[in-house]
């Protein structure tokens, strides 16, 4: 088994609709904290080091699927962990798994890739194989 990143999240009522349950799209930005933080949690330094060093501006979602189990509201505190639970040449996939306590408010699989800066301009990205030094680090 591979390392594992831990983030805790609070939820506020800016995160809830109006009957103040927690909006799935909100959670979003939690899983995208959660895939990053891993990397950083595993020793690699900032995105933004790794551009001005390595080109590497990040890791993009190409595919999502969350399952939902159970509400949740203002004032709960969730701790989302995240693993990756393959490597390929191309791409990865990321586990992240949210709880209150030790109840399951929703889980999120998703398949990622390591987006470099293009040459070809300053505001577009490609697609670069994973790095087997990052993987190493965070295998």
């Amino acid at each position: 088994m591979g390392k594992v990143s831990t983030m805790s999240v609070d939820i506020t009522a800016g995160d809830c609709d109006p009957m103040g349950l927690l909006l799935p799209p909100r959670t979003q930005c939690w899983i995208d904290a959660a895939a990053a933080g891993f990397f950083t949690r595993c020793g690699l330094p900032g995105w933004h080091e790794l551009q001005r060093t390595r080109g590497l501006v990040g890791v993009t979602p190409l595919d999502q699927h969350a399952r939902f189990v159970c509400s949740a509201t203002s004032g709960d505190r969730l701790t989302i962990t995240t693993e990756v639970r393959q490597w390929r040449a191309g791409d990865f996939v990321q586990h992240h798994v949210a709880r209150r306590g030790d109840e399951l408010i929703f889980e999120c699989e998703e398949t990622r890739v390591f987006v470099a800066q293009d040459p070809a301009g300053p505001q577009r990205v490609r697609v670069v194989p994973v790095p087997q030094d990052i993987r190493a680090l965070c295998d």
